[in-house]
């Protein structure tokens, strides 16, 4: 380590260090042998360990956070990351062109035609070419911040090669295929659960609060935009190029010229597809010069200068072995389709759904048939094709069954409704389950380490019976399970404990209220701020709140009025399970404190999307208009709000009022 006395010669070994790096993940080009690059790393790791105030934040070692996070920070993000409006034939991309250039009133435009990853959409916020912040894409306004865990992935240069002042790029987490593969092979051979397809093992990795986690996966990263910097551009082609330049890795992309080229590779993309070495749900199709793009403008949701052509769904031929029903935490019974396990879109598929009795009657499917499946939205395996030719002859049509597979109630099927239930709430088996399970999920309590496997043993055990049990378990109670060792019975517990404080918005969603997903608890929550005033919330008082309709105010107000319910929430409080009431942030802005109502339907922005831009701006928005309204917004089919606006005299605005207001 002599030759590398001084803080420059350390400089020096970490510039050769990212070289050797970004040659090696970005350019697919190793200068050096790996045990070279290893034995420069060691050096660099002493280096440090000797004069700790020498470590530099865009060092190789600054890769790996040794701290455990406690949760995600979330950000708001400086530019929103837009969805894109889906193509699904060579038709609808002639139609986007044409419109495209009617919009710009020309003749030929120029396109870039780029893979769609299929991974974790992010965005990259580097400052003086050093690399301050990773989020998430999250809702396209706000993400969670995951710097640690992005900074594990070598592809990822901690410093540009060019010092660019501000710049956010977006771009898309992925595991290659055949790192994906070995991934899975490691975790079946040390008995953990699979993952069901690369893109869920990328986005699980990034979302792990320990970035040692996501540094022991072999993720991958790619670039497509710039969404803000100090340079400028004229097209997709100069981005990409300035991508690659700064030392990122950009998506691969065609340059077209007319739409009849960029149909060609869209032909070509989709017949290599099965060989590009990580998963593509799609091609992106992109205006190329940006001056374009501005006059184009976007909509509420999607950019009208870009489309995402998707793939036509992937079939395969199997075989059914068995129908079985499997039953939900509201009694619904689903019937699902035991198959000869067969490659579906890049994941093994041994069940698919059935959906309902009316389903299965009028597709005929039996027991025995062969079938053709597929992944809906390349997600939810179902059955799209029964293959009646080569049936067996001694098949017979599927009879829906009458008792319950979990504890043998008669099913019930209320009319108007598709699907059967099974009434016995409070003492079905698989709905007890079911529902202990929604608690432990990762939007809910978030226990880390109780799945269905473990749920049934504590219940089959006679350790659990309501989620509030959960609290009361001990290291003893779970040492005599299956596969329970020391490490294991403790991590549960610490997860247990530390699922006693969640934010209240989660709470209320664990609680597994009919119709009250995460979206509406978090609405409910701004409004209802306590367990107290959602146990003595009425009807009236729920409607009264934009975004909640009469069916959610009635399950709302159904679940607290019921005595088990009410029981769980004393069980739960008395286990020391509460909940954190969030503080609502004072946003100061051009509209602080002014009222807002909004009604009717708006042209590019749903309410909430509305909602969210005058909050932003300081506003605050209430269902119901008042004296102390300042404007009321409304779009098409205002109803009685807008009424009794005008009988006020308060102003009213349309969307393009508010968008004046917020930008003067």
């Amino acid at each position: 380590m002599a030759e590398y006395s001084s803080k420059e010669d350390m400089m020096a070994l970490i510039q050769k260090l990212r070289h050797y790096e970004y040659c090696y993940y970005v350019l697919d080009q190793p200068e050096v042998s790996d045990s070279t690059y290893d034995g420069l790393y060691q050096t660099l790791l002493a280096i440090e360990a000797a004069h700790p105030d020498w470590v530099q934040p865009d060092s190789p070692s600054q890769r790996v956070g040794g701290a455990v996070a406690e949760g995600f920070e979330t950000v708001v993000h400086q530019v929103p990351l837009l969805s894109l409006a889906n193509a699904f034939s060579e038709e609808d991309l002639y139609t986007f062109d044409s419109q495209v250039r009617r919009s710009l009133g020309k003749d030929r435009v120029a396109y870039s035609v780029e893979y769609k990853i299929d991974g974790l959409s992010m965005a990259l916020t580097y400052r003086d070419g050093l690399l301050v912040m990773g989020a998430t894409r999250g809702n396209g306004q706000i993400g969670e911040v995951v710097t640690d865990n992005i900074k594990t992935i070598k592809s990822v240069p901690l410093r540009l090669n060019e010092p660019v002042g501000q710049l956010v790029v977006r771009g898309e987490v992925y595991l290659p295929k055949k790192d994906f593969l070995a991934l899975n092979d490691k975790r079946q051979a040390a008995d953990l659960p699979l993952f069901a397809n690369a893109r869920n093992a990328a986005a699980g990795s990034v979302r792990q609060l320990d970035p040692k986690v996501a540094a022991a996966r072999p993720l991958a990263l790619r670039f497509y935009d710039i969404l803000a910097s100090s340079a400028s551009f004229s097209s997709q082609a100069e981005v990409l190029a300035a991508i690659r330049s700064w030392g990122l890795r950009p998506v691969e992309a065609y340059h077209c010229e007319g739409i009849e080229a960029v149909c060609q590779a869209v032909q070509k993309i989709t017949a290599d597809r099965d060989q590009i070495p990580y998963d593509i749900d799609g091609i992106v199709v992109k205006v190329d010069n940006l001056a374009d793009r501005s006059a184009l403008s976007v909509r509420a949701k999607t950019p009208r200068w870009a489309i995402a052509y998707k793939f036509p769904a992937e079939q395969q031929e199997t075989r059914i072995t068995a129908i079985t029903t499997q039953v939900g935490r509201t009694g619904a019974v689903t019937p699902v389709a035991e198959l000869e396990p067969t490659l579906v879109a890049g994941s093994v598929v041994s069940r698919a759904t059935l959906h309902n009795e009316d389903f299965i009657q009028a597709k005929d499917v039996r027991v025995g048939d062969s079938v053709l499946i597929q992944k809906a939205g390349d997600v939810i395996p179902e059955v799209v094709q029964v293959l009646p030719e080569k049936r067996p002859a001694a098949s017979a049509p599927y009879q829906f069954p009458q008792t319950c597979p979990s504890c043998q109630s008669h099913l019930i099927r209320i009319e108007g409704e598709a699907v059967w239930r099974c009434p016995n709430r409070l003492g079905c088996p698989a709905q007890i389950q079911a529902g202990i399970l929604h608690m432990a999920a990762r939007d809910a309590l978030d226990i880390d380490g109780l799945g269905p496997s473990l749920i049934r043993q504590l219940y089959e055990a006679d350790l659990i019976h309501t989620a509030a049990d959960l609290f009361q378990l001990s290291k003893e109670d779970l040492l005599p399970l299956d596969r329970m060792g020391d490490k294991r019975a403790d991590n549960l517990l610490k997860a247990l404990e530390e699922a006693k404080s969640r934010p209240f918005d989660r709470f209320i969603y664990a609680l597994g209220i009919p119709l009250v997903g995460l979206n509406v608890s978090q609405i409910l929550v701004r409004h209802l701020q306590d367990l107290d005033a959602f146990q003595e919330a009425r009807e009236e008082e729920l409607l009264a709140i934009d975004g909640i309709g009469p069916g959610i105010a009635e399950a709302v107000v159904g679940y607290f009025e019921d005595e088990a319910n009410q029981k769980l929430l004393a069980d739960l409080k008395a286990a020391g399970v509460s909940y954190q009431v969030q503080a609502q942030e004072e946003v100061e802005g051009r509209l602080t404190g002014k009222t807002f109502v909004l009604t009717g339907i708006l042209p590019d922005y749903s309410r909430n999307e509305m909602k969210a831009l005058l909050e932003k701006e300081g506003a605050k928005v209430t269902g119901s208009v008042s004296k102390k309204t300042d404007y009321v917004v409304a779009g098409e089919e205002a109803g009685s709000k807008l009424d009794k606006a005008q009988a006020l005299g308060i102003p009213v605005l349309d969307q393009a009022g508010v968008l004046d207001l917020l930008h003067q």
